[in-house]
């Protein structure tokens, strides 16, 4: 297994460990996505869910109607606007999730032992006996034995508020089970998982495609979360959806892994997707627990192989109600920075968590330790050696500017791009400093008006370990005389002295393109 890269190789002093954090502009190098909602969609929320480390906001429409979302949205920009802190969107499609039907919102009490009866009758209403369904087909997909979990939206984490069916009949389109744990299911909107059950459901429903055609449409979202991804296919259909839809077919489909089907075809789907984010939560149902923190590891070596964002989702589930999180979950954060995640995806922790920006801010704050003892060394030369040799031109760039960047003690690498992907490839080998990119917009024309592209660019890089984008002047285009790179320059380099990543006596490590050649220089900064 690929875990020797993990920690830094010399011991670490015992006294050191009590010494304080040093406070820094940019709260991690890892990125944190946050799920806005009920508890998080006022402008003074976002607003602190930006300053504590939030660079992606995700809406999840599993919940809420679009205006409900058009809402929060609008208070986001706002946030964006008064903090300054640029902020990247993603919708999270719906897709083939098995909900239970619960109009009367009223607290339903399950006994263990006792039966209940899944029905796609949704006439009916839900009760201790009776829950009604919105699948048609369960009563063909599953038979006697099998496992079905029900849980809050969401949250999984505590068996007083989620429960374990084993299915003893079926009976015409009913499914008749015996309740494992005694549970109580409070709210509208739970979600069923059958374990290791293939569900002939669409992965992008009618209902997603509305929803992407008018909302995502309008909003430009920058990221399209497709949830139950179970093959290449699935991806290759959004994204031939999604080309047609105007702008979006710059927008990147990060492909989430949710159950057996998903991580059988990981590899070609890994080989499709922009992104891949790892549900733990329904793999945690799907997958023996033993197993869970192997396919963590193993996925999460392949995303990095590949130079392709990896987003771990379910880490601090208790902080929805309280303010720390448990000493697993503290560990389980900082574990997934060391097998090299990118980003950390907070759901019900900040969607109806109680302490939304608290959380942000401590999961931050163990990323940033985390990242201080990951072993860069090994990781590069493990990096190297999987891409082989001949490099491609670009990837032979990348990684001498990180390498020199480190041989240099450079305070930071400034890489001017215009699709994003230098910048990306750099960050793939995990400097130990932070990577400034400057995107240089390029100017585009469909013959009725001229239109500027890169802010698109600029955002999708918020979900990148390790990246921070900056949007340039398009007066100063990225491959041109030194006269103009100079002045873009300038600019990087006062964003990186204001953000005070940069100091004077510093040494930066700028990669760029001037005419055909790459060139990756070295610059001493004066007082």
């Amino acid at each position: 297994m690929h875990s020797s890269h993990l920690l830094l190789e010399e011991p670490i002093r015992m006294a050191s460990i009590l010494e304080p954090s040093k406070a820094n502009f940019f709260p991690a190098m890892t990125k944190i996505v946050g799920t806005l909602g009920s508890k998080s969609r006022s402008v003074d929320v976002i607003s602190g869910c930006l300053k504590a480390g939030m660079s992606v906001a995700r809406f999840d429409f599993s919940l809420g109607d679009p205006e409900y979302h058009q809402e929060t949205l609008e208070n986001l920009k706002a946030a964006v606007k008064s903090t300054r802190k640029l902020c990247a969107v993603m919708l999270d499609t719906v897709g083939a999730e098995l909900q239970v039907v619960n109009k009367c919102e009223n607290a339903i009490s399950l006994q263990a032992d006792a039966s209940v009866i899944l029905t796609p009758d949704r006439g009916q209403e839900a009760s201790s006996e009776v829950l009604p369904i919105n699948f048609d087909g369960l009563s063909k997909a599953v038979k006697q034995g099998d496992t079905i979990f029900i849980g809050q939206y969401l949250f999984t984490g505590s068996e007083t508020t989620s429960v374990w069916l084993e299915v003893s009949e079926v009976n015409g389109d009913d499914v008749v089970c015996s309740i494992k744990n005694t549970a109580t299911l409070a709210g509208s909107l739970f979600t069923l998982h059958a374990s290791q059950i293939p569900i002939e459901l669409p992965t992008l429903s009618d209902k997603d495609k509305e929803v992407i055609s008018t909302w995502g449409v309008q909003n430009k979202i920058d990221f399209l979360s497709l949830s139950y991804t179970r093959h290449a296919e699935d991806v290759r259909q959004a994204r031939e959806y999604l080309s047609k839809l105007g702008d979006l077919y710059q927008t990147q489909i990060f492909a989430k892994i949710e159950n057996i089907e998903g991580l059988t075809h990981f590899d070609e789907i890994l080989q499709e997707a922009d992104g891949i984010i790892l549900s733990r939560g329904n793999l945690g149902i799907d997958l023996p627990p033993e197993k869970v923190f192997l396919f963590q590891k193993a996925a999460l070596y392949k995303c990095n192989m590949a130079g392709k964002p990896a987003v771990v989702t379910r880490v601090v589930d208790s902080m929805t109600d309280n303010l720390r999180p448990t000493r697993a979950e503290a560990t389980d954060v900082a574990n997934a920075v060391l097998d090299g995640t990118d980003a950390i995806l907070l759901g019900a922790e900040t969607l109806r968590g109680l302490y939304p920006v608290e959380t942000i801010s401590i999961v931050g704050k163990i990323c940033a330790e985390a990242e201080k003892v990951f072993n860069q060394d090994l990781y590069f030369k493990k990096t190297v050696k999987y891409v082989g040799e001949p490099m491609t031109h670009l990837e032979s760039i990348a990684s001498s500017a990180v390498r020199a960047a480190i041989k240099v003690k450079a305070s930071v690498i400034i890489c001017f791009t215009s699709s994003g992907r230098a910048a990306r490839l750099i960050a793939k080998y995990r400097p130990t400093m932070p990577v400034l990119s400057v995107v240089i917009p390029r100017l585009k024309t469909n013959q009725l008006k001229w239109s500027f592209t890169g802010a698109f660019e600029a955002r999708q890089s918020l979900i990148v370990r390790g990246l921070f984008p900056m949007l340039a002047d398009p007066r100063h285009p990225a491959e041109s005389t030194s006269a103009t790179n100079e002045s873009v320059l300038k600019v990087a380099l006062d964003h990186g002295k204001a953000s005070g990543v940069i100091k004077s006596h510093d040494r930066v490590v700028v990669c760029q393109k001037v005419g055909d050649a790459s060139v990756v220089k070295i610059i001493e900064l004066e007082d």
